[in-house]
């Protein structure tokens, strides 16, 4: 009789033959059951109406505007039907308390919001002997801990951009190294970090050489429709999906060149629910468009794709 890898894991966790941790590593595409898809808002949708931006006053609030906290996002995105809220560390205040950090937690659940996952603007690039790796790597610890209290399961990271006299190659290593770590430090506490195509990850090769590297069941793809740069998009969106434990959805994509062209925003959703991807697509709007009245119709086309 033939037994499954899923069934084989069951039984062997079971019977303490291997480590929690080692089960379900992403060497391969997470084994799954099913797919269902639930709409997200990230709050950096919002970036021009917060008070603050990355600790300080934020400089590119819409001027005349009644800036807006965590809170009140969170309690728009309940008006909205949105089934969770991405709260992006950016437009926290730098000295956040915990108090404000369960605030958030209790106004979703009470309004029916869960609070999907948070992200950091990191750089994980740096060399272990580097100053900034130990800042770095403080800064995304204490966001593991602010996720616990809010209950956030997950938080998008950054390998981020080549530090000068770092070689490309060199860089990857060190963004390896430095998540390794922050998995161990995030596994102990339930939350999973997801690498983001970004800066430096442009393609879903090197995406997913850092994931399999890191072979971490708590490590996985933060897959951003927006920042492949390639000459089929959805092929790199494709490879990566069967790794995503996290999905932000931009409103364009990016073509080799730089160029930028609207999403098929269907297309996309079917790749997700073809690959098995479950969990959240997070609405991540960037257009410099008042986010009021340009989001809820894209919100609206968003759930209808993902029933």
């Amino acid at each position: 009789m033939k037994i499954s890898r899923r069934a084989w894991m069951a039984g062997a966790l079971g019977a303490g033959a291997i480590p929690l941790n080692d089960a379900l590593a992403v060497a391969e595409a997470y084994p799954r059951s099913g797919s269902a898809l639930k709409v997200g808002l990230a709050a950096y949708s919002f970036r021009s109406r917060f008070e603050f931006m990355k600790g300080k006053p934020n400089k590119s609030l819409t001027e005349g505007a009644e800036p807006i906290d965590m809170i009140s996002f969170i309690e728009w995105c309940a008006s909205q039907g949105v089934a969770g809220a991405e709260l992006t560390s950016y437009f926290f205040a730098d000295d956040v308390e915990p108090s404000y950090l369960a605030e958030c937690r209790r106004v979703g659940h009470v309004n029916g919001v869960d609070i999907s996952g948070t992200a950091v603007g990191n750089n994980f690039s740096y060399p272990r002997s580097a100053p900034e790796r130990a800042e770095q790597m403080d800064y995304v610890k204490r966001w593991i801990d602010y996720s616990m209290v809010m209950g956030a399961p997950h938080i998008r990271v950054f390998a981020g951009k080549h530090p000068k006299g770092v070689s490309g190659e060199d860089a990857e290593a060190n963004a390896i190294d430095a998540l390794s770590e922050a998995a161990e430090y995030a596994s102990e506490r339930g939350v999973m970090l997801g690498i983001e195509n970004h800066d430096s990850i442009s393609t879903a090769a090197r995406l997913l050489r850092i994931v399999k590297a890191v072979d971490s069941p708590w490590v996985g793809v933060n897959l951003d429709s927006g920042n492949f740069i390639a000459d089929d998009v959805y092929a790199e969106m494709e490879a990566s999906a069967p790794y995503a434990i996290n999905v932000q959805l931009k409103t364009e994509i990016k073509l080799a060149g730089g160029k930028k062209e609207p999403v098929d925003m269907e297309r996309v959703i079917n790749i997700l629910k073809d690959s098995g991807y479950a969990g959240y697509a997070v609405l991540e709007y960037e257009e410099d468009k008042d986010p009021f009245e340009h989001i809820p119709p894209i919100l609206e086309k968003l759930q209808k794709l993902c029933q």
